[in-house]
């Protein structure tokens, strides 16, 4: 996957390769298609929309499917934080369980994994894509008072000329910081930072923990499975491809 000729000028830590598509096609597929290719580990695809923040970045994992998945939390920690650093201050930016992702309370899009159709449990995929599809602008969509269970980093002063760049040259520097914590701090640290953002677990979310396979367990032993809802991916619209408004 070569990068892009018209690449926009954005900072990026030297790990990852910029590239920028604008067709139909979503990230996440194309960053899949790619992966599936034998392109390299660290390509970072864009897709351009103005209505649709939309990129994807292929991962090489060093375990076992079973619990190389958890490279998933990373992302959205990552997300999180970029989106974070460039809106308005002192706004939460939290998770729902465990691929949605919202904005002062209100669903703003979320992150999917892909891996290898053919990889099994307890074998080393050749990659794993961690992809985020957020909501830049709902201008199409008319109202938005017809569609209150969403917002768009437009409805929520971001400005729009700047933030979509920026936010993902800002991700794929937290996502460096990400690995690098979980090696440092194995995934205790990813795990904190995910659970600290869980909108949905209540208090449960402080005291609870993932387990290997992904799993949110909560106080009392309830187990909240990862793989189910990754493959169902509850925030995204199913007819569209797009996160529902």
């Amino acid at each position: 996957m070569a990068p892009s000729s018209d690449d926009p000028d954005l900072i990026l830590p030297p790990v990852f390769s910029l590239v920028v598509t604008a067709g139909p096609e979503s990230a996440f597929d194309e960053a899949c298609d790619a992966a599936a290719s034998g392109d390299a580990t660290g390509g970072l695809v864009w897709r351009r929309s103005a209505e649709l923040l939309d990129f994807a970045v292929i991962l090489g994992p060093d375990e076992p499917l079973a619990t190389a998945r958890r490279a998933f939390f990373a992302g959205m920690v990552a997300l999180a934080e970029a989106i974070g650093a460039h809106g308005p201050p002192e706004i939460p930016v939290t998770f729902d369980w465990p691929d949605t992702i919202r904005f002062d309370g209100t669903r703003l899009g979320g992150g999917r994994l892909g891996w290898p159709s053919t990889c099994g449990e307890d074998e080393v995929p050749d990659w794993l894509v961690f992809s985020a599809t957020i909501i830049a602008s709902k201008a199409r969509a008319g109202d938005p008072g017809l569609t209150p269970d969403s917002t768009s980093l437009e409805n929520e002063g971001f400005a729009l000329e700047d933030a979509n760049g920026a936010i993902v040259e800002s991700f794929a520097r937290h996502l460096m910081k990400a690995f690098a914590v979980w090696d440092e701090n194995w995934f205790t640290g990813i795990e904190q930072r995910y659970l600290q953002r869980l909108a949905d677990g209540g208090p449960s979310a402080r005291i609870g923990r993932i387990d290997t396979n992904g799993d949110f367990l909560a106080d009392g032993g309830r187990r909240h499975p990862l793989m189910a809802v990754l493959t169902g991916v509850a925030w995204r619209d199913p007819i569209t491809g797009e996160p529902r408004l």
